[in-house]
């Protein structure tokens, strides 16, 4: 007569397994969803997935003032952030899915049905979403579900729910068996997450054939003559921020989780709205038109005083003018509302688009076609103008409006609709709380007042009198100016102030702002310890 088992727990053997077990299986069953969501989506729709059209949802719902501390904390690290919190949180409700589903069958299936609820309508509802793009959510939700299921169950199998069965006569019987099973369920999914994420990347970036097309792109010469930079515009100071910012440093703000992969031979910029005729041109058809190459510096709204999120660079682009013309506005716009592939939106004053400054539908970048992540194959750059109201990137569509009728993606938010750059400057040498040798120390950086220029930038120490730095020569009154001056100092600590006057003789305000809504302000000032 055999001997019945029994329910012991065996000394020194570890009774927590099954605690474990079960947020890994969620983990691993959540991972293998991701994965195949990921997948389905580089096959059907490359420009939209659930992973980034969360991220693009909460992009989208975030307060202003959350936006803008993480700007201030992360710089244009903020993506990869938002990313791992993304990552981090899925995680989370993986785990929680796997417990519950232990717990009791069927509540981690209802949350892991929930969160492919949310993904499906953050895909549905993105700008660049196509009725397929609908099904990766529901393959991701799908997956998920049935291999939680799975590993779950299996895990019951070997050990049963409130039992730990540890019993050597049970070791014997059906508790191997079990624990293979589960254990290869377990290796098994998680090596189909690890393939369908290496699988959909490549496939993605397969996809993603804009990156071909760039790299054999040959710009159009520009048909305007080339803009010369004076000899004396660039100071040899030492750490002093470039005249030109090299593509690789130019700063990045903007809503885009994932850079848009556009095929430029199906790119359409389409002009609508309040206009005589609407036009449609395509990415042909504007590189042959007459291009003209400037220098301009461009900033981001939410650049604090001292910030780096600003750049100088050579842009070849056409003139936004000439299209407008073509289009013929009517009487009464005063907007342009400029739509990015994403569908992100900003309204820029139509005289901004239609007097001489250079506002251009931008091809190339310093040289070379525009970066991806810069807004290939067209973005629009309008000196003058904070980027939030202007310098949309992956242009798709002009349409000719009125401030009254329409609003930009800001605007919306709480920022104002204009956003015209304010008079700053910047101390890049030496750097805040750094220690220098006493005697002439040099101090420089940059000021700018785009489409003003600056008339002269001042020092001042301990609040002493303004001491007139030397300016170095303007590219052009659209660009940022370098600076320099040497102060004679002896040992001790000091706190070093800087200020710009633009061409109309119109000093920056000491008045401290935030950046909201229109850009901050105040006198950038560092501390310096002489030694």
């Amino acid at each position: 007569m055999s001997t019945p088992v029994r329910n012991t727990i065996k000394t020194g053997r570890p009774t927590v397994g099954p605690r474990l077990w079960a947020p890994l299986a969620g983990l691993v069953a959540g991972a293998a969803g991701i994965a195949a969501g990921e997948l389905t989506a580089g096959l059907l729709s490359p420009l939209v997935s659930p992973v980034t059209a969360l991220g693009g949802a909460v992009i989208d719902a975030v307060p202003p003032g959350v936006k803008d501390l993480a700007v201030q904390l992360f710089g244009t690290a903020d993506k990869v952030v938002l990313v791992a919190s993304i990552v981090l949180v899925a995680g989370f409700l993986a785990a929680l899915a796997g417990i519950l589903e232990r717990r009791r069958p069927g509540l981690g299936l209802a949350l892991a049905g929930l969160a492919g609820a949310a993904g499906l309508t953050a895909v549905v509802t993105r700008a660049q979403t196509s009725p397929q793009a609908a099904l990766a959510p529901i393959v991701a939700a799908a997956i998920t579900m049935l291999l939680l299921r799975m590993l779950v169950q299996r895990l019951n199998t070997w050990v049963p729910r409130r039992t730990v069965i540890t019993a050597p006569e049970h070791e014997g019987g059906q508790a191997p068996l079990a624990r293979r099973s589960f254990l290869n369920a377990m290796t098994g999914t998680a090596l189909a997450a690890v393939v369908g994420g290496t699988v959909t990347a490549i496939f993605t970036r397969a996809s993603a054939v804009a990156a071909g097309f760039r790299s054999s792109l040959k710009l159009p010469a520009p048909a305007t003559p080339p803009q010369t930079v004076p000899a004396g515009a660039s100071l040899s100071l030492p750490g002093i921020s470039a005249l030109v910012t090299p593509n690789s440093d130019f700063y990045r703000i903007d809503t885009a989780l994932t850079v848009p992969a556009i095929d430029p031979p199906a790119w359409k910029l389409k002009v609508t709205g309040m206009v005589e005729r609407e036009v449609e041109l395509d990415f042909a058809a504007l590189l042959a038109k007459p291009m003209t190459e400037r220098h301009i510096t461009i900033a981001c709204v939410s650049n604090n005083v001292g910030g780096d999120l600003i750049g100088n660079a050579l842009w070849l682009g056409w003139p936004v003018r000439e299209l407008l013309a073509m289009a013929g506005p009517k009487a009464g716009a005063d907007m342009v509302l400029s739509t990015s592939n994403d569908g992100w939106t900003a309204s820029t004053p139509l005289e901004a688009l239609t007097d001489d400054r250079d506002a251009l539908l931008v091809v190339g970048m310093n040289g070379e076609p525009l970066p991806l992540e810069h807004g290939f194959p067209v973005r629009m750059i309008v000196p003058g103008l904070y980027g939030f109201v202007s310098a949309t990137k992956w242009l798709t569509e002009l349409k000719v409006t009125r401030f009254a009728d329409d609003t930009g993606y800001w605007t919306t938010r709480g920022w104002s609709d204009h956003g015209p750059i304010k008079t700053q400057s910047r101390i890049d040498v030496p750097r805040n709380g750094r220690t220098v040798q006493a005697g002439k120390v040099q101090f420089g950086g940059v000021a700018w007042a785009q489409h003003r220029g600056v008339e002269r930038v001042e020092v001042r120490v301990n609040r002493g009198p303004w001491q007139k730095a030397q300016l170095a020569s303007a590219i052009s009154t659209d660009t940022w100016y370098q600076w320099q001056i040497g102060i004679d100092l002896t040992a001790g600590d000091y706190e070093v102030q800087v200020r710009a006057t633009d061409s109309s003789g119109q000093p920056q305000t000491e008045d401290k702002a935030p950046v909201a809504p229109d850009g901050a302000t105040g006198y950038h000032t560092i501390s310096v310890k002489v030694a």
